[in-house]
Order: structure tokens, then sequence, then C-alpha cells
């Protein structure tokens, strides 16, 4: 089926819910519109735990970090925001007392910070936060972010040219899914799952389940994005988000729906899961100058681009 032909048959797309990660791994946050960024939605992935080593502290080895709240400045999305040394992120987590993350301080920096095949420098977010994280998880760690005076964390020049970016996210600044692709999967489940256990940045509704998967270019608003690459699952959407305990769905289904083998058989990597599609923003259009850079829930979801099946994307 050809694109003009999908765009036609598909009805009317729609945001239906946005959330941001300040923290990457820790509770994500439900918003009503945020702010558009080259390295995501504004605050995104902009912190990250690491360990002694610097590596990343993720949900697949300490899934208790889906048990830390955090909560920005009630204006904090506001487009033209500037913080002040009354703006505060503050973290709560079960047995901790609140943390509170000035978001004006000025930082240290503390070298070889590791996120998957990225190494950087970072702010360090100081000894009290580091402290909190290390009683938190039982093992020592330091609370970084990410230091965008300096350095630049370009996505993956195999799957997307450009200037495209992000900051500690696994590897893309978006990530879109359809409501529909999980109402379809809790079809299959014998214990309905939230969309917290997907951490996406974009939900959608108004497409038939898996749609997503085809889609190379999309606008959301006047905002155009492109589709980079089916989103492989791992651990993490088997962990309960309010209790931070691992099971065996929705992996298990996933395997035998979703799996390379099911949906790519052609394709390589048959033992992965896809579920969802990372995107870029494509910033640099010119038709994006000035200010008014916000997508926001119920903006319209044009489908511009794409293939015809899950074989054919790119993953």
């Amino acid at each position: 089926m050809g694109s003009a032909a999908l765009s036609q048959t598909i009805p009317a797309v729609k945001v239906s819910r946005l959330f941001i990660y300040p923290i990457k791994s820790c509770r994500g946050i439900s918003v009503s519109y945020a702010p558009l960024t080259p390295a995501g939605l504004r605050w995104d992935r902009e912190w990250v735990v690491v360990n002694s080593q610097g590596r990343a502290c993720t949900q697949r080895v300490d899934p208790k970090l889906a048990l830390v709240e955090v909560e920005l400045p009630n204006d904090a999305l506001v487009e033209d925001f500037e913080p002040t040394s009354d703006s505060y992120m503050v973290l709560k987590a079960p047995g901790m007392k609140p943390l509170n993350i000035c978001l004006s301080k000025q930082h240290e920096v503390t070298d070889a910070v590791t996120v998957w095949e990225w190494t950087g420098s970072a702010w360090d977010e100081g000894a009290e936060a580091s402290q909190w994280f290390s009683d938190f998880l039982g093992k020592p760690c330091q609370l970084v972010r990410f230091n965008s005076a300096s350095e630049v964390r370009q996505v993956d020049p195999d799957y997307v040219r450009g200037q495209h970016r992000t900051y500690f996210s696994d590897g893309y600044p978006f990530l879109l899914l359809s409501q529909e692709s999980l109402d379809a999967l809790n079809e299959l489940l014998k214990e309905r799952i939230p969309i917290n256990r997907f951490r996406p940045n974009i939900l959608v509704e108004g497409c038939d389940p898996y749609f997503e998967d085809l889609w190379t270019e999309i606008k959301i608003s006047r905002f155009s994005f492109l589709g980079v690459k089916l989103c492989s699952r791992c651990k993490v959407p088997t962990i309960n988000q309010e209790t931070g305990i691992a099971g065996f769905e929705p992996t298990g289904t996933l395997m035998k729906t979703r799996s390379g083998k099911v949906i790519r058989p052609n394709a390589k990597n048959k033992n992965k899961v896809y579920f969802g599609q990372n995107l870029v923003w494509n910033w640099m259009d010119s038709s994006v100058k000035g200010s008014g850079k916000t997508i926001k829930v119920g903006d319209p979801v044009y489908i511009l681009g794409n293939v015809s099946s899950a074989e054919e994307a790119a993953a």
C-alpha cells in the first residue's frame, strides 16, 4: 500500500498523552504540553544516575529507580521558562526524605560518564544527591546532569542523517506509541498493563494497532518528525512501575506476536521484540523558526510518509 493510500485510510490521529522523564529510568511525568528541543521534550532525560565507574544506572539492573518520583516547578514547561535560584526539581522515594535539586545551580564537571556507546562529561549534582541515591540503591552512586555547554550526543548516523541529538535517552530523543497498540497487546494479556511500562514520550490515538510501525514522516501540529527505527524492547516493560518488581509479561506475549521472527521474518534480529517507533524532530526545518515550539495533548497528527510493512521499516 502506498503512502497516499495509507494516509487516506487512517482516521484523525491525535496526541492523547505526553510524558517526560527528567532522570533516566526514574518515574515519568504526564504533562499536557511540552516545549520541543533538538534533544527531546524539554527536561527529558537531562539527568542520569551513574555508578562508581560512571556508567548509567537503569531499571535493567536497578528496578528500584522506578519508585523515584520527580516533580518539576509548575511553570517549568512554559516555553521561555528560565530557572532561578528558587527553582527546584524535587525527588521522592519510599523511606527517603525529599531531595531538592536546584535547576540553576553552578556545577562541577565530572568526566567519563557513560551511557551505552557514548562517553563524555556531565555536571555533578553534588554530595547530597550522591548520598541520597547511594542510600536508596545501596551502592555508591552519583546524580549528574547533561553538560549541554560543551557536549553533544549525536544519534546513530546509520539510522538518521543530520544534526540530531539526544541527552541520556537510550538512543533517540522521542519515542512514540499508539493507544491502539497498547489496547491490542492488553487483549492478549491475563492482566492489563498501563502505558508507563513502555515509557513513551508521545502517545497517539486514532489509528489501527501498530500502524506507527510504518510511519517514516509525520507532522504533529506544524512540526515535522521522522520515524527513525522500530523500538526494540529490553527488560524494562516487565517491571511494574508502581512496585519496582519484574515479571514475565509483556515480553512473553510480545515474543509470540511482536518478535523480529514474526513481524520481520526476512530481516535480522529475529529474537528482538518491537513496540513503538523512535523519532527525531526535524528541528532544522526553516518553517519552525521563532517561538511557539510546543506540542500539546490534542494536537493533530498527520502521516506524511510511510512504508507498507514492518519488514520494510528500519529496526
